[in-house]
C-alpha cells in the first residue's frame, strides 16, 4: 500500500513540474501613451481640443459682449423689445452650450474609436507573440502586485506595435 501511495505521489508531482506555464505581463497604458501611434493620437486629440477651446472662447466672448450691450440699452429701449433681445441672447447661449456638448462628444467618440483600433492591433500582436514564444498567459501590469521585471514584455510589444502601426486616420 505504501508503495502505491509513494508511486502516485511521485508521478503527480513529477507531472506538475513538467506542465510549466509561462506567464508574462505588460503595461497597456504605457503602450497607449508611448507608442508612435499613441503619441500621434494624443497629439491629434490635443490639436482638436485646442481648436475647439479657441472656438468656444470666441463665441463666449461674443455672447458676453452682446449681454453687456443689452444691459447698457436696458433703460433706453422698450420693455417688449428688451424681452425679445433677452430671449434671443438666451437662445444664443443655449445653442453655444449644445455646440460645446456636441464637439466634446465628437472628440470622445473619436478618441474611443481610435483607442479601440490601437487596442485591436495590440491584441493581434499579443496573440501572435504568445504563440511564437509559448506564453500561456499575458496579464496587464495594473493587476500585478509584484513580479519579476524579466517577465515584463512591454518594451518588446512596444517595438512590435511601432513597426505595425504608426498613425490612426481621422474620421
Amino acid at each position: 500500500m505504501k508503495k502505491y501511495l509513494l508511486f502516485i505521489i511521485f508521478f503527480t508531482f513529477n507531472n506538475l513540474s513538467l506542465a510549466e506555464n509561462k506567464i508574462v505581463y505588460l503595461d497597456v497604458t504605457f503602450l497607449l501613451n508611448e507608442s508612435i501611434v499613441g503619441k500621434d493620437l494624443n497629439q491629434k486629440l490635443l490639436k482638436i481640443n485646442s481648436k475647439n477651446i479657441e472656438e468656444f472662447k470666441k463665441i463666449e466672448s461674443k455672447i458676453k459682449k452682446d449681454d453687456n450691450d443689452l444691459l447698457k440699452k436696458k433703460n433706453i429701449i422698450k420693455e417688449d423689445q428688451y424681452e425679445k433681445e433677452v430671449a434671443l441672447l438666451r437662445q444664443k447661449y443655449k445653442s453655444f452650450q449644445e455646440l460645446m456638448k456636441k464637439k466634446n462628444s465628437d472628440l470622445n467618440i473619436f478618441k474611443n474609436s481610435s483607442t479601440k483600433v490601437i487596442l485591436k492591433n495590440i491584441n493581434d500582436i499579443l496573440a501572435e507573440y504568445s504563440i511564437k514564444n509559448s506564453i500561456s498567459m499575458i496579464i496587464e501590469k495594473k493587476n500585478i502586485v509584484i513580479g519579476k521585471s524579466d517577465l515584463n514584455v512591454t518594451n518588446e510589444i512596444l517595438n512590435l506595435l511601432n513597426k505595425k502601426i504608426t498613425t490612426v486616420k481621422l474620421k
